[in-house]
């Protein structure tokens, strides 16, 4: 199960900071977390992300504010309020409104003082990434077999209906953002035909329908003569 690390730098050398970590979040993943009934909780989530990922594009923080309100054995004491239609707003309910909502954000504090928050908008941050990993020769040093699940599962989880991918998660399929997406899965290991939903052979098909990855982009082109599958940028 994954766990959000707040403020912790460990004794790794490559991880540096001069605040003490302040606001720095690392996720890790432990196999031996979780109970039986929060991993199925976890894979609910999933499921349901997947399913909505059309209407719902952003994961709403999902399995951390999970983890968060566990830890602090999280209870919402005060009632929620409910105001129709032409109804008038008085202080006593808009107060309590006020209360409850403040109850619960405070319980998703972090213990340094900040509040965590994805940054999950862009898809063209993690392609590069496993490109630059790959052709250095550190793909297997730097991913472990769950990284590499979950990066193919967000790249899955924001493929658009015609198989290609935007410059972020609510944007139109583009070369840029299909042809890195396509590479990043074939590198990790998926095959022509895979990818759930068959994500390879339609993403494929979206780059061939719209004249070839010779019409990416000029940062496109960068990642593809690194991928040593262009000459020059």
């Amino acid at each position: 199960m994954w766990k959000l690390k707040i403020a912790e730098g460990g004794n790794d050398p490559y991880i540096f900071s001069t605040n003490n970590f302040v606001g720095r979040q690392i996720w890790e993943f432990d196999p031996e977390a979780g109970t039986p009934e929060e991993l199925s909780e976890v894979e609910a989530m999933r499921d349901n992300f997947y399913k909505n990922r059309f209407n719902v594009k952003p994961s709403s923080d999902l399995f951390w504010r999970m983890q968060f309100l566990k830890e602090k054995n999280f209870k919402q004491t005060i009632p929620q309020v409910k105001i129709k239609d032409g109804e008038e707003i008085t202080l006593e309910t808009a107060t309590a409104a006020l209360r409850r909502a403040v109850h619960y954000y405070s319980a998703l504090q972090a213990k340094d003082g900040h509040w965590p928050s994805e940054s999950a908008g862009a898809l063209y941050f993690l392609p590069p990434l496993v490109i630059c990993l790959y052709v250095t020769g550190h793909l297997n040093t730097v991913l472990s077999v769950e990284h590499r699940k979950e990066i193919l599962r967000h790249i899955y989880c924001h493929q658009n209906k015609d198989g290609g991918w935007g410059l972020h998660v609510e944007g139109h399929s583009i070369m840029f953002g299909t042809a890195l997406s396509y590479i990043c899965m074939r590198i990790l290991g998926v095959g022509p035909e895979g990818g759930q939903e068959n994500a390879a052979s339609r993403a494929r098909k979206w780059i061939l329908d719209h004249g070839g990855v010779t019409g990416i982009p000029s940062w496109g082109k960068t990642y593809l003569a690194v991928y040593k599958r262009l000459s020059h940028p």
